[in-house]
């Protein structure tokens, strides 16, 4: 599977995502499922923005991974940087935040330890 499954072209996602390097290693690496998380497919990430826009729309998220077991998504917002949100979708608007981290070595560190656990 090539890069471009992962990452959309310029064209095609918002004007404000510049994706960081750190996910793009991670997409070249092939490190994209990390059960109970993985990486989204582009396509489907932008689908899946258009709807947390609809749900929460005092923010503009743009997910890059989900969490198989619940409603979690790891996102990038903007404003923010590089910074990664964890958005519980489909919480109230206001309940969604359930955290964040630095950037995508922060939150790809805390994935695995919770691929470690995962029984």
């Amino acid at each position: 599977m090539d890069d471009s499954y992962f990452i959309l072209a310029e064209a095609a996602r918002p004007d404000w995502l510049t994706y960081p390097r750190s996910f793009r290693r991670l997409v070249e690496q092939g490190l994209v499922d990390l059960t109970p998380w993985h990486l989204m497919e582009g396509e489907r990430a932008l689908e899946h923005a258009r709807g947390l826009a609809t749900r929460y729309k005092n923010r503009t998220l743009f997910p890059f991974a989900y969490r198989q077991d619940c409603d979690d998504v790891a996102c990038w917002e903007m404003g923010h940087g590089e910074r990664v949100f964890i958005v519980h979708d489909f919480a109230s608007p206001g309940f969604e935040d359930d955290g964040n981290f630095e950037n995508v070595w922060a939150w790809f560190r805390m994935a695995v330890e919770e691929t470690a656990g995962w029984e």
